[in-house]
Formats: structure tokens, C-alpha cells, sequence
């Protein structure tokens, strides 16, 4: 497993709330507790809020909004679009700026908008692929929006493709990456898919209405 596959995958189990000791996060993810040591430093460095300590445990904990503002999440995708944009651009100085933009709106966003990118800040350029997948954040969301299942082909982290069919339910920011939340009809449970890692979207001509153990309410009640 690539670091930044297993970094995002800490911050998944983070998300719980709870208190989870770097042995038991080793054992998890099978590596030494020495390495979730450095990752637990390099997120926390990153303005992930993440509150512990070697050998007490380690937990996410809430950030305070971004002052002065409230910005919804379609003004956060327009924010995180353009600095993806202006930080691959050769002006440096203009680089520069954006990835400290980056910093300071990752140091202050509130822990459940946190979040989904293949590039954190150990990678060589932050936002080399933060752009990718924007194209289907509006089919994404107006199928939230709409209750219309979707189709997705999904690249996963090994490289290959699955085709999967979904109820969209909810979208996050984890920091370079969004995320969706959806019930997969393939696998008969909810996945957490990443938005730069959707090949294709394609709307369904069917509708879904909330089914017991299928909603966002139950997803959430199930990871705390």
C-alpha cells in the first residue's frame, strides 16, 4: 500500500471519534507502530485535526470554521478547484501562494468536511491530480440532490476497473481529495468512493427513496 493510500485510510478510521492507540492502528493497516508514528506526524503537520500523542492514542477532534467565513461545499469545490489549478501553473510565485492558501484553509476547516487525495502534502506537487474528477462533481451531486442512482467506473487503488451501480448520499472534503459516500449495490453495503479516482459517471433512469440501513443517518450511527 502506497503512504498516501494508507494516510487517507487512517483518517477513515479517525473519523469515528474515538480513541485508537498506534498499535492497534499497526495491526490494522500491517505496518510497524514506528511508521503510524511518522504518518500520525506528517498529518498532524498537514493541519489534519488530529489530537494524540505516542503511547496515549490518537483521535480526530473538531476545528473551528474558517473565520470570517461559512462556505458551503459548493463554494469549497470552487476554492479547492482553482488553487488545484493556480498551483500547476509555472509561475512560482503564484505556486507558492496557493500551496499556502492550502495550508491555512487546511488548518481551520471543520473536522466533517476534513477528507479524499491520491497527492497529500508528503507528495512531490500537493495538487498534481486535485483537479481530476471535478468534471463529475455536478452529475454527483445533483444525483444526491435528486435521489437518482448512478453508474460508476471506478479505478481502485491497485489500478484496475469495476463498474458499480450506487445510491449517492453524501459528499465530503478530506483536503485534496472529495469524497462520496454512497450504498453499492454490488457489495450490498456502503463504500467510500474516491471522486479523482471516478473514471465515468453515468445517470440512471431510476430513483431510490430511503430503505432502512441504506441512509446516510445509518452510515454515520455505524462508524461512531
Amino acid at each position: 500500500m502506497r503512504r498516501t493510500d494508507r494516510l487517507f485510510d487512517i483518517i477513515q478510521i479517525l473519523r469515528d471519534g474515538k480513541l485508537h492507540r498506534a498499535q492497534d492502528l499497526a495491526d490494522r493497516l500491517g505496518v510497524s507502530v514506528r511508521t503510524i508514528y511518522r504518518d500520525m506526524d506528517t498529518l498532524i503537520a498537514s493541519g489534519v485535526p488530529v489530537q494524540g500523542e505516542r503511547g496515549a492514542g490518537y483521535t480526530a477532534v473538531e476545528a473551528i470554521t474558517l473565520p470570517p467565513l461559512t462556505l458551503t461545499p459548493a463554494e469549497l469545490e470552487a476554492l479547492n478547484l482553482g488553487m488545484a489549478i493556480v498551483a500547476e501553473a509555472a509561475d512560482p510565485d503564484l505556486k507558492t501562494a496557493a500551496l499556502s492558501l492550502a495550508d491555512k484553509i487546511d488548518a481551520v476547516l471543520p473536522t466533517q468536511t476534513l477528507a479524499e487525495a491520491e497527492a497529500w502534502k508528503v507528495a512531490v506537487s500537493p495538487f498534481a491530480d486535485a483537479a481530476r474528477g471535478f468534471s463529475h462533481m455536478p452529475a454527483l451531486r445533483n444525483a444526491i440532490k435528486g435521489r437518482q442512482k448512478l453508474r460508476l467506473t471506478y479505478r481502485r487503488i491497485d489500478g484496475t476497473l469495476s463498474d458499480r451501480t450506487i445510491r449517492p448520499l453524501h459528499m465530503e472534503y478530506w483536503g485534496r481529495v472529495w469524497t462520496l459516500t454512497a450504498w453499492c449495490e454490488l457489495r450490498d453495503d456502503f463504500r467510500i468512493f474516491r471522486v479523482d479516482l471516478i473514471e465515468e459517471v453515468t445517470p440512471l433512469p431510476e430513483l431510490f427513496v430511503d430503505e432502512p440501513g441504506k441512509t446516510y443517518a445509518d452510515y454515520t450511527a455505524r462508524i461512531h
